[in-house]
């Protein structure tokens, strides 16, 4: 197998960005209002809310009801997994149906199985991402029949906010790795594009950078959820970045 240049700097590129976008998601949403950011408050709120009612039955079938769409993508993702290894004996056949598409790159058996290959990481890092996300939902269910009961005298306000705050933790690291996994579907998206030419590929993962980006920061849902507590897209003042560090 001989991958040229342009392969070569199209995949770094792809991987640079992939990751700097992870990265950059990271570091913003500290300073600036994002679906992560106000979902953060959110499930603070939803916890806050758990460690106040007498009876959890509804906030425990909303939690089984994230858990079981997370359940979904990973189970979706083996089958995906397994086709793309299929794909891997297969890689003659592909490359005939490749050959019969218009404006694709001349390619190669064993450059077809090396995409593969590479296109299968992509969803065994999805697979890992789902299943740790599912562990963690699991985590919080546990949390919630250990959170203190309403009636309960034995824990004072501020041990309840505690345990709010911790329990809005792990539930957002939960998030996390769920919005991780979707973030690889997207990717794989575009990488599936290398396989018709590099340019194509270059531009599919900008416009997917693009995507995200505007679904991050500039769609219509966050405007509607940062509504609910009275705010708009934006920068974090500094008070409320001071409280969210705690």
């Amino acid at each position: 197998m001989s991958l040229t240049t342009l392969d070569i700097v199209t995949l770094a590129f792809f991987v640079t960005v992939w990751v700097s976008y992870t990265q950059f998601a990271r570091i913003r949403a500290r300073t600036t209002y994002s679906l992560s950011h106000v979902l953060r408050q959110l499930r603070i709120d939803w916890m806050t809310t758990l460690t106040r009612k007498e009876h959890q039955i509804a906030d425990a079938s909303l939690l089984g009801n994230l858990e079981r769409t997370v359940t979904f993508f990973a189970s979706s993702t083996v089958l995906v997994l397994a086709g793309v290894l299929t794909l891997l004996a297969s890689a003659d056949k592909v490359v005939d149906v490749l050959h019969s598409l218009p404006f694709t790159a001349d390619t190669a058996p064993e450059k077809v199985q090396f995409k593969l290959a590479v296109l299968s990481l992509i969803f065994v890092f999805a697979f890992f991402k789902f299943t740790w996300a599912i562990r963690q939902f699991g985590f919080v269910s546990v949390l919630m029949g250990a959170a203190p009961q309403y009636r309960s005298t034995e824990f004072t306000d501020e041990q309840r906010e505690i345990f709010a705050r911790q329990s809005a933790k792990v539930l957002d690291q939960a998030g996390h790795e769920y919005n991780n996994g979707l973030r690889s579907y997207y990717f794989a998206l575009a990488y599936l594009s290398w396989f018709l030419h590099p340019a194509l590929f270059v531009i599919a993962t900008i416009l997917v950078v693009s995507v995200l980006y505007r679904r991050e920061y500039r769609s219509r849902v966050l405007r509607a959820l940062l509504a609910t507590k009275g705010l708009e897209p934006g920068r974090i003042n500094q008070q409320e970045s001071e409280r969210d560090a705690q």
